[in-house]
């Protein structure tokens, strides 16, 4: 989840986050991304981000996108959200908001039509097809999730991120991967990883929102300060969970490999072994990165970054 060709844009058009470029990914070990839009819908669109996307996968990264940004209906590349999953083979699901005061508060019956589009545009594309929904601090969306599950949607689908940032979103979210689905904590900026809360290890998955714009509202709902998300946060939280928190070191590496990888269905991706996209990293004893490989190709060796993006120094 990184806002690949920018977010933000709260503030107006000089408030918009700038473009992410090919090395701020080799510095933190990334190789994959699924690239997202944000609030801004209007001047961040979806052929863009596509075409971000597939500038990624040329300067040698793995790369895919979620068509849509937070509104309701989806903002598409095609005429519907079924035919960019069938057509657009780095299409993987679509992105919405909800519980947040940026979203266009989705009725129940709308969300359900919005799963069963994606249902059947993913099955009729050989993929899996998932509702990729921002969380904000706003409580409620969960009841509405676990009601479309009750109601027969499977849950696999269904896809929160952002699950920590609200403590009481956090107690919606643990509910819901306690019912099986995935749960995705945003790095750099939760108050809880997970871990501890009682969902199977390997339905936790987290993502930086790198690019993404930070607005700080004051309680009047004015923005009152902006910052930028950075990248390398999935690697910092990573050192954590291993160094303060004692987090087996296995469990710890899958939250941003094993388990994303076989939670959207990548083949080839997120486990080490013959035959797959020798997407590595080298630590040295201290685990400080040393060596990145992605797809085989190296891309930083001994600390320095070899392969910059296109258009870098």
């Amino acid at each position: 989840h990184i806002h690949v060709t920018g977010g933000g844009g709260e503030g107006g058009p000089k408030t918009r986050t700038p473009e992410l470029v090919l090395s701020e990914l080799i510095a933190c070990g990334t190789t994959s991304v699924v690239g997202v839009s944000g609030t801004d819908g209007s001047s961040r669109s979806m052929p863009n981000l596509l075409g971000k996307v597939r500038a990624l996968q040329a300067e040698g990264v793995s790369a895919w996108m979620y068509t849509s940004n937070y509104a309701y209906p989806p903002t598409t590349l095609t005429s519907c959200v079924r035919d960019d999953l069938y057509f657009v083979p780095e299409v993987l699901g679509v992105k919405i908001a909800m519980g947040d005061h940026r979203s266009s508060f989705p009725t129940q019956e709308e969300v359900m039509r919005l799963l069963t589009q994606i249902r059947v545009g993913a099955m009729v594309a050989g993929k899996l097809g998932v509702l990729h929904i921002h969380l904000g601090n706003i409580v409620g969306p969960f009841d509405m999730l676990l009601e479309c599950v009750k109601r027969g949607m499977p849950i696999q689908h269904i896809r929160p991120t952002h699950c920590a940032r609200h403590p009481d979103v956090f107690k919606g979210a643990i509910e819901f991967g306690l019912a099986g689905g995935y749960v995705d904590i945003t790095t750099g900026g939760s108050c809880a990883v997970g871990l501890e809360a009682g969902v199977a290890a390997d339905h936790i998955t987290m993502s930086s929102d790198g690019h993404g714009s930070v607005p700080r509202f004051n309680d009047k709902g004015e923005m009152i300060g902006l910052g930028v998300g950075g990248v390398a946060c999935n690697l910092k939280e990573v050192k954590r969970l291993i160094g303060e928190l004692g987090v087996p070191m296995t469990t710890a590496l899958s939250v941003i490999t094993s388990n994303v990888a076989k939670a959207l269905q990548l083949p080839g991706k997120g486990v080490v072994k013959a035959g797959n996209c020798a997407d590595l990293n080298l630590f040295d004893e201290n685990m400080n990165l040393v060596h990145v490989f992605a797809k085989g190709r190296q891309m930083m060796k001994d600390g320095e970054i070899i392969v910059k993006g296109t258009f870098e120094e």
